[in-house]
């Protein structure tokens, strides 16, 4: 395929490996590439966006391979693509990647994931989108995520990407050779345990710092509706998961099923 231009962020920083082992993947096969990510972490961050201070941003291309156009900015992975695509690039990019991330951004814990935040502000202008993430926070080998993620796109590409389509691609903590198929895959719902760690700090003060273990529930193993696996399930069982997001949140079941507006004898309009 022709060389496309590519937009990558993260939300682990600019000096995290995996972003920069996904650039290096993405020039090696001739695209033209641009980081524009936090310089410094910004996980957990949402869609979050700067609106009380100045954003800043300096070039960081001594941190990446040869060709790769790279900079570092003061604001949240979504600032970092918006100041890209109006500010930055003299070019709108035929792709925007977000990866790859220091562990997982599985079921509904993508809405804090500053990851996927990144790839959905490239959907939701119209930019085809990709948030990349090991599913680990030890593990440090980005070689086959990055090649694995650079596939998917672009066949993707090639078959016409559907419109408003954000890709959401998990990968296991093992060597490819000991991993099961890549399946596509549904978000689960994950709930948490013990979300606030109480402490004391040197002066007796009480403050808390967040934690919580993700816990299971039956959405989130085994086969769900249409024969989708969950994304949990799937990563649980050593493949990578592929889950098809879209920006649109509405809901889609039945409309009977919802309860009356009619309120006391009035019809709320």
């Amino acid at each position: 395929m022709r060389p496309l231009r590519i937009l990558i962020c993260n939300d682990d920083g600019v000096f995290a490996k995996g972003i920069r082992t996904l650039a290096l993947a993405a020039a090696r096969r001739g695209h033209k590439v641009t980081v524009v990510c936090p310089d410094q972490e910004r996980s957990a961050t949402g869609h979050g966006l700067t609106l009380q201070s100045p954003i800043r941003a300096e070039k960081a291309d001594e941190l990446f391979a040869k060709g790769v156009t790279a900079w570092g900015c003061s604001g949240t992975p979504a600032d970092c693509i918006k100041l890209a695509l109006y500010e930055l690039l003299d070019e709108k990019p035929d792709l925007v990647l977000s990866g790859v991330n220091h562990g997982p951004n599985l079921g509904t814990d993508i809405f804090c994931s500053g990851t996927v935040a990144a790839a959905l502000e490239g959907t939701l202008e119209g930019i085809p989108a990709m948030a990349i993430s090991i599913a680990s926070f030890q593990w440090r080998e980005f070689n086959f995520s990055s090649e694995l993620a650079l596939d998917i796109a672009e066949n993707t590409l090639i078959k016409q990407w559907p419109k408003n389509l954000l890709l959401n691609l998990n990968i296991p903590p093992c060597k490819p050779e000991n991993m099961i198929p890549i399946r596509w895959t549904r978000l689960s719902i994950r709930h948490y345990q013990e979300q606030f760690s109480r402490r004391k700090d040197p002066r007796g003060n009480t403050y808390f710092w967040l934690a919580g273990e993700a816990i299971r529930d039956l959405e989130s193993s085994g086969d769900g509706p249409h024969q989708w696996p969950s994304d949990v399930a799937q990563i649980d069982n050593s493949g990578p998961s592929i889950t098809p997001i879209q920006p649109d949140l509405f809901w889609r079941g039945n409309l009977k099923d919802l309860p009356s507006l009619k309120l006391k004898d009035q019809l709320v309009r």
